[in-house]
This record gives C-alpha cells, sequence and structure tokens, in this order.
C-alpha cells in the first residue's frame, strides 16, 4: 500500500511551502484495488475535491483537488514524489500493441503486393497474346512471336514490379522503428525500452537505469 503524505513539514513526502498549507495537511492512500482515498489530516484551511471540502474521499486523477483557498495539487506529481510513474507506463502498453500489429501489417501486406505484381503481369499480358493470337493473328508466324515476346516479356516485368515494392518494405519499417524508439521509453528518464514485449517490462516493476529507478507498477 502506498502512502503520500502532504503538508508544509520537510518530513511529508510532497512538501508544500505556502501559507495557506498546514504542516501536515492531508494523506493520499492507495487501496489494495489501486484506487486513491483522500484525507485531510484537520488541516486549518481545509482540503477540497472539485470545489467542495472534505474530510476523506476517494479520488481519481481527473479530480480537481484543492488546498486551502486557492492552493491546486497536480495528482501526476504528487505521484511522482515516490517516485510512481506506473499510468504513463500502462499507457506503453498500446505503443508496443500498436507498433506490433503494424510490423506484421506492413510485413504482410508487402509481401502479398510483391507476389501479386510477379503474377499478374505473366498472366494479363499472355492472355492478351492468345486472345490476339486466335482472334486477330488466326495463327500468322507474326503473331506467334508477338505472342511469344508478351509471355517471356511479362515474367520481367513481374520481377521488376515484385522487386519495386519489396524495396519500400525496409523504409517503412525503418520509420516505424524511428517512430517507436521515440515512443517506447521510460516516461521518467526516457531510455528506449528496446523490443522488450510490454508484459515483460511490468514484470521487472521499475526501471533498470540506475539512476532512474522510476517504478512501473503500483504493487
Amino acid at each position: 500500500m502506498m502512502v503520500i503524505t502532504i503538508g508544509k513539514s520537510p518530513d511529508n513526502d510532497y512538501v508544500i511551502d505556502d501559507p495557506q498549507v498546514s504542516r501536515h495537511h492531508a494523506r493520499l492512500t492507495r487501496d489494495a484495488d489501486g484506487g486513491w482515498l483522500l484525507e485531510d489530516l484537520n488541516s486549518l484551511n481545509g482540503t477540497f475535491v472539485n470545489g467542495a471540502q472534505v474530510l476523506k474521499k476517494r479520488v481519481t486523477p481527473a479530480d480537481t483537488i484543492r488546498l486551502g483557498k486557492d492552493r491546486s495539487l497536480d495528482f501526476k506529481e504528487l505521484l511522482r514524489s515516490k517516485n510512481d510513474y506506473s499510468e504513463e507506463f500502462n499507457a506503453l502498453k498500446k505503443v508496443y500493441e500498436d507498433y506490433t500489429r503494424e510490423k506484421i501489417k506492413i510485413q504482410s501486406s508487402n509481401q502479398f503486393k510483391t507476389r501479386l505484381f510477379q503474377a499478374l503481369p505473366f498472366a494479363f499480358l499472355g492472355i492478351i497474346g492468345l486472345v490476339l493470337n486466335n482472334s486477330v493473328g488466326k495463327g500468322s508466324t507474326l503473331w506467334y512471336a508477338i505472342c511469344m515476346v508478351l509471355v517471356i516479356c511479362a515474367p520481367v516485368v513481374g520481377v521488376y514490379l515484385g522487386a519495386r515494392q519489396s524495396a519500400k518494405i525496409p523504409r517503412q519499417l525503418q520509420d516505424l522503428t524511428n517512430r517507436f524508439k521515440i515512443d517506447y521509453v521510460c516516461p521518467k528518464c526516457g531510455t528506449f525500452l528496446g523490443d522488450i514485449p510490454w508484459e515483460s517490462l511490468k514484470n521487472k516493476k521499475h526501471c533498470p537505469v540506475s539512476s532512474c529507478q522510476a517504478k512501473w507498477t503500483d504493487e
């Protein structure tokens, strides 16, 4: 269970030097379900949630918390006083899933297009050649030669188009990877987390960089 004490005294987890704030003003506690409970500690000027004064109330990051008349609190900053970056880390799950899905999409889509480009010219031009030979050339040697040229050239065109399509894959994957390296980083120190699946990182519980050690889970 995580407890964050808030107040003017230096022995608090989150220290606020403000005349409106009592020495030990409030306490924020994470319960077993992962929710947050805010308690006023008999402060002089009161604790407010969404404009209403409270003694004890469950809160979320979406709530507006105020101490005294106008001293507002940033929920994320409160968590960071305990080096807790679990909320930001949880958002990285979607980043990893989107990257994996897009990578598979690029590879499978380009493989299909490559094979399609290689096969279609041969089939298309070959059919045209046969039609011309039977309907126009009527078995003449000239049209037969033209058909043979089409049949020979079609695979060459197919290979060329297929090669061009294949050449697009590295660039597309590189662009995807570059974006991934920017987004898939420790929310505190910005260190790229590599291709390690999000679930595996979650099991580590915190950033491995010794100077960071940001908490990735609220356990």
